[in-house]
């Protein structure tokens, strides 16, 4: 049952994909907001976190895990290379592939992003208490896991 003023969710009541989207919504929304004044493209700090924390992977394990594309993934790679955050070498294992490693003035660039994205997200923090935020952080790989 619908709190006064709000909708009902009918027969989606169960449904996962209609309140994903909507807090994917939202949050696209404000990570732009964080991203677009220093000039960088939306998924910036996720590609950065995922090359800080991944160091050797392939493009396409970073695309996949970031839920882009491998050519969306190769043109924000391209951008934060251009702005220095990122840099790209020849792999020493396989000459067809570049190694991605983000570089110090990425590091900076990554930690000022992610300090703006959690002060936004501060309302979901708060509303869900450091348990039941790890609770949603795990159900939501678990799902994610299912779909793979």
């Amino acid at each position: 049952m619908a709190k006064r003023g709000e909708l009902d969710w009918g027969i989606l009541a169960t449904s996962v994909g209609p309140r994903v989207r909507l807090l994917r919504n939202v949050l696209s929304a404000r990570s732009i907001a964080v991203s677009a004044p220093q000039g960088l493209p939306t998924g910036s700090l996720t590609v950065l976190a995922l090359v800080a924390a991944n160091p050797g992977s392939s493009q396409t394990a970073l695309a996949g895990r970031a839920g882009i594309n491998k050519s969306a993934l190769v043109g924000i790679v391209d951008q934060l290379e251009q702005r220095g955050l990122i840099a790209r070498d020849k792999s020493d294992a396989d000459r067809r592939r570049n190694d991605v490693r983000v570089t110090p003035q990425g590091e900076q660039a990554m930690k000022e992003l992610f300090a703006a994205v959690t002060r936004e997200e501060g309302r979901i923090r708060d509303a869900l208490g450091l348990r039941d935020l790890n609770q949603l952080l795990a159900l939501l790989d678990r799902a994610i896991g299912a779909l793979e």
